[in-house]
């Protein structure tokens, strides 16, 4: 795994277990592993308000609320980040693997 260059700390799926240690760049690494590099303006806005919901609401936000706040939509979401935009939004945004994910 790319990231364990990094010294965070991932759980045995490879998330991130402290979202503090998260960096830009640690995202562009989750990237690449997860098959969706480079990462796009719109990618970052996903991001980005994932991390500014969660840091406020102090949980990570539902599918439903990233394609109704965040301004991209599900099926945007689903070509940004196809195949479990949830679990990929978490991994890139630094984040534990979401309740529900499989």
């Amino acid at each position: 795994m790319l990231t364990k260059e990094l010294n965070v700390a991932l759980d045995a799926e490879g998330f991130m277990t402290d979202p503090s240690q998260w960096t830009p760049e640690i995202a562009e690494m989750m990237a690449v592993e997860e098959g969706i590099a480079p990462l796009t303006e719109r990618h970052w806005q996903v991001i980005n308000w994932v991390r500014q919901e969660a840091a406020s609401s102090g949980e990570f936000p539902s599918l439903r609320a990233i394609s109704k706040r965040s301004g991209v939509d599900t099926k945007e979401l689903y070509e940004l980040f196809p195949k479990g935009p949830a679990r990929k939004i978490a991994r890139c945004a630094g984040y534990p693997k979401p309740k529900g994910c499989i």
